[in-house]
């Protein structure tokens, strides 16, 4: 039987908001304290959200609570991928199938909705404006210093979890105190910058609402994913440098000349780009990996703080909330919050977290790169006609990173290297354009299989 713990979560995010409801729901007490003021008070920081994508991995966790039902309140299905060309025109790729859809959600409003679901937890308490200064390994004792009034204090509990983020406190103050400490940060060379497609006067959806749009160029690329208001969230991802890149363009006749050459279609619904353009900040994308995540049987990382990885997968937030699935289970298996359990749930997610973050990788080069290319295509639908006739065999990667949370990330990156070798020799075979449908074609994977 579980006995309470006084338990600190630094860092009321999205992970942090959902991990402290798990506790909570199990008797602990727990204090999250915030780096940032109370978002649901001030106004959000215009042009660093980046819309998510729940997805089948994200829903579990919020049903392991109880709470999907709000959150489906605030999120849009998205059915499959409308790819925007440079010609004008698009063409629609359907995601998975029995009507699979992941869902856009504002980080923003989730966010507020997880905090106030928190809240309502009579065991749960939020400060805000409380930036972690210290972490004392000896005592389990947090420093904070409230921004706010300019005083620090100390806070002492029985266990702490670092959910601060990718560019964690908590992890930081541990990485400078303890020995061996592996730590990898790298950014790609591509930035992101936020835009709008806003309603339509009625407040409607000017272009199609349950899809995620797609604007592919090769080097670079466009997204947009649905609001509840009617508008859409654009994320350009863009080189940071070269000649054509954020440095690159800067003037907003290059900017116009720019847009109405790659987002032909997109411009005449995108009224204010140019404002967008200049007001908005261009932010970077970085991976973190890390080891370990726990220390002193009391002390553990979640979320971001342990494995941020770049946003091609839609799986940063799926993944983190995984977590919370992970360890809550845990919790149940060893009887109560423990090291043994912290110790396993390092044992079981560091794998996953490396795997998840090269799969995102491997995603921003088929988003921006094939998902306009004719061979690529022909691939997925072959893929897809095989899975449909042998579904015990073969379930494509997306699908099993995306609508399988059964599968281990580590476990569907290993599955879909061996399918990519497959297909590599399906896709060599000659007239493969005109046979893809055949017996022969299927025989031919059975047999590699």
């Amino acid at each position: 039987m579980s006995t309470q713990k006084n338990i600190t979560v630094v860092g009321a995010g999205l992970v942090g908001s959902l991990m402290s409801i798990y506790l909570a729901k199990r008797g602990h007490k727990v204090s999250i304290y915030e780096r940032r003021p109370d978002m649901r008070k001030e106004a959000i920081v215009a042009g660093r959200s980046i819309n998510l994508a729940l997805s089948d991995r994200g829903w579990r966790g919020l049903e392991g609570v109880g709470i999907a039902d709000e959150i489906r309140k605030i999120a849009i299905p998205m059915y499959g991928r409308s790819i925007h060309l440079k010609d004008g025109t698009s063409a629609y790729q359907q995601y998975g199938k029995d009507n699979h859809a992941i869902y856009s959600v504002s980080r923003g409003g989730i966010n507020m909705r997880l905090m106030d679901l928190a809240e309502q937890q009579p065991n749960v308490s939020i400060h805000f404006e409380e930036r972690c200064d210290k972490v004392d390994r000896k005592t389990n004792t947090l420093t904070f210093h409230n921004t706010k009034t300019d005083r620090s204090s100390e806070v002492k509990s029985d266990f702490v979890l670092g959910s601060d983020g990718a560019f964690s406190a908590v992890r930081t103050q541990l990485q400078l105190h303890s020995d061996r400490f592996d730590y990898q940060q790298f950014y790609i060379d591509c930035g992101y910058k936020e835009l709008t497609i806003p309603a339509g006067k009625n407040g409607e959806h000017v272009i199609e609402k349950n899809a995620l749009h797609i604007w592919p160029r090769g080097s670079f690329m466009m997204i947009a994913l649905p609001n509840m208001d009617g508008s859409f969230t654009c994320t350009i991802f863009f080189q940071m440098e070269g000649k054509l890149s954020f440095e690159g363009l800067k003037t907003k006749e290059d900017v116009k000349a720019f847009f109405e050459s790659e987002f032909p279609d997109a411009v005449p619904v995108m009224p204010t780009y140019l404002e967008d353009w200049f007001h908005n900040p261009t932010s970077s994308l970085v991976t973190v990996k890390c080891k370990p995540w726990v220390w002193d049987e009391k002390i553990a990382l979640i979320g971001d703080a342990a494995h941020a990885i770049v946003p091609f997968y839609g799986q940063g937030m799926n993944c983190g909330f995984e977590d919370c699935v992970v360890l809550d289970g845990l919790i149940e298996k060893y009887g109560d919050l423990n090291g043994a359990c912290l110790d396993e749930y390092q044992a079981l997610r560091k794998p996953d977290a490396d795997a998840i973050a090269d799969l995102a990788l491997e995603n921003f080069i088929e988003m921006r790169d094939k998902t306009a290319d004719k061979t690529f295509l022909l691939q997925k639908k072959i893929e897809a006609r095989f899975s449909e006739k042998h579904p015990e065999k073969w379930i494509p990667l997306y699908s099993m990173v995306t609508y399988s949370p059964h599968i281990r990330y580590s476990e569907a990156l290993r599955s879909g290297q061996k399918q990519q070798a497959i297909m590599d020799r399906i896709m060599a075979r000659p007239g493969i354009e005109a046979s893809w449908d055949s017996p022969e074609v299927e025989q031919a994977i059975l047999n590699l299989l």
